[in-house]
């Protein structure tokens, strides 16, 4: 399975992650011990428990470039356009705004 960092403002907030069942996002806790935390999205509040969806979340599938530049992106990386989560892991380390992904391994 696939996951990553997210970053807001250049701080550790959570992971994303691919799993059997579509995908998981969860707060840092220590992200959430912060007074200066600030939710990653208005749809994703802080919170201690895992959000979980059968699809991307919108949010983040929204910071996935559109038009001509992800026309580039799937090309240049050869990734498929309805991998929506091999195009946010590739294309969103240096996003527009505060919220920066980063691709992690996971071990088996």
């Amino acid at each position: 399975m696939r996951q990553a960092q997210v970053y807001y403002k250049n701080e550790f907030a959570g992971i994303i992650r691919e799993t059997d069942e579509g995908f998981l996002f969860q707060y840092n806790a220590e992200y959430l011990t912060s007074t200066a935390s600030k939710p990653v999205s208005l749809t994703l509040p802080l919170q201690q428990k895992a959000f979980t969806s059968k699809v991307l979340f919108p949010f983040f599938d929204g910071l996935i470039p559109e038009g001509w530049l992800l026309n580039i992106a799937v090309a240049n990386w050869k990734i498929k356009p309805n991998d929506r989560f091999g195009l946010l892991l590739t294309l969103c380390k240096d996003s527009i705004g505060c919220v920066s992904i980063i691709s992690k391994e996971m071990k088996s």
